[in-house]
């Protein structure tokens, strides 16, 4: 076997089509009994599969400046070229998201798989990586154990948040044991625990919209969910990563009106009314106004600052396994810039088995398929400097 991709997910499918485009037949080993579940998951609501956003502001969304090689080679740009070329027509909503025409994934995924077939991509379903025999690799499958020593292999596990998906980090152990440093797994993208009152009861499942999220001195305009959990939602992974490191929550109830125009406002109304009527004359919606209720009774007299930063105390992220994504993962020092592992040479690695951190909205999708693309191109070149025996 010359070259084995393991996993067959967007990083995955991505790194074998550049291995076969290079001339090299693929095996692609996939756990489960069908590719790329986490990218089906993400189509139910509406497939995101990037953000049409000029490649310096795109690339700031990571927290890992490596990066900017992989994105330059496969950006926006790039990423919506692709649909195209799988049929897949997109369009870019008034949030500067991009999605297909058709929004799920499935349409773009058999499209996909169909054209890797014709490029003689071999798909192996329930193959399940179970670690190493000395420099070979083992697999349970549905003939029952393999070993297999191929000469190039990339790896395209994912992280350790959606462990029902595929995603459950099993790798881990078996690549620290080799000596590939790990940096910790931690959630990302995740929403927070709140410890609420039974009066909230009600408002589970309401949206607190319009607002401002404050993270320390990070402002994002956002929107998220009151949950029976916590608190959920675009605007809380927007900031997830600064509150999970420690920074504290606040909210701006009134983003668009200054601490004067909102003082102004509430010394227009008559004088004896109860806090719930003031709120409500200032236009919060319910949820809302039971948020500022919930978290600050007794109200002060003053409420404009109070509704200008209203500190949100919670309990911390959502466990990992309820997470959108992960952060940690095989870290920087532990590859070449080709995305080889330095302890392990000819095994590359791609997607979220990678330490990197990106917010949703098109970024996570979009450095899965640019790492994958990277690491088997790097793939290739390997292949291509091992005379065939």
């Amino acid at each position: 076997m010359r070259a084995l991709v393991i996993g067959a997910g967007p990083a995955g499918l991505m790194a074998a089509e550049a291995l076969a485009d290079a001339g090299y037949p693929v095996v692609v080993a996939e756990a489960k009994p069908s590719p790329a579940r986490k990218l089906l998951m993400a189509g139910k609501s509406g497939l995101n599969v990037t953000k049409d956003e000029a490649l310096p502001a795109f690339a700031a969304h990571y927290d890992a400046g490596w990066l900017a090689p992989m994105l330059a080679a496969f950006g926006p740009e790039q990423v919506q070229d692709f649909c195209r070329g799988l049929g897949q027509e997109v369009f870019t909503g008034s949030s500067g998201r991009v999605f297909p025409v058709a929004l799920k994934g499935s349409p773009l995924l058999r499209a996909w798989l169909e054209r890797l077939a014709q490029k003689g991509v071999d798909l192996r379903r329930r193959w399940r990586w179970t670690g190493f025999d000395g420099d070979a690799l083992t697999f349970d499958t549905p003939e029952g154990a393999q070993v297999v020593q191929p000469q190039v292999t990339v790896q395209a596990l994912g992280g350790a948040s959606w462990p029902r998906l595929g995603s459950d980090a099993a790798w881990l152990p078996w690549l620290a044991n080799h000596g590939v440093e790990i940096t910790p797994f931690a959630p990302a993208n995740m929403g927070f625990c709140m410890d609420w009152s039974p009066h909230m009861a009600r408002h589970f499942g309401q949206p607190v919209k319009g607002v401002c999220l404050i993270a320390d001195d990070r402002r994002e305009r956002g929107e998220f969910v009151i949950s029976a959990r916590g608190l959920e939602g675009g605007g809380i992974y927007t900031i997830s990563r600064d509150l999970r490191l420690g920074a504290p929550l606040a909210l701006d109830l009134f983003p668009d009106l200054t601490l004067a125009a909102l003082r102004d406002r509430l010394a227009r109304m008559r004088q004896g009314e109860s806090a719930s009527n003031r709120l409500r004359k200032l236009g919060l919606a319910p949820a809302t106004a039971a948020l500022v209720m919930e978290l600050a009774r007794p109200l002060p007299t003053d409420l404009a600052p109070l509704l200008k930063h209203l500190p949100v105390p919670h309990g911390g992220p959502r466990p990992l396994d309820e997470a959108i994504s992960s952060a940690g993962g095989i870290a920087r020092a532990a590859l070449t810039n080709d995305l080889e592992l330095k302890a392990l040479p000819g095994l590359f690695a791609a997607g979220e088995m990678l330490d990197w951190e990106a917010p949703t909205g098109g970024y996570l999708l979009t450095a899965s398929w640019a790492t994958g693309l990277h690491a088997g191109r790097a793939a290739a070149r390997r292949l291509a400097s091992i005379p065939i025996s």
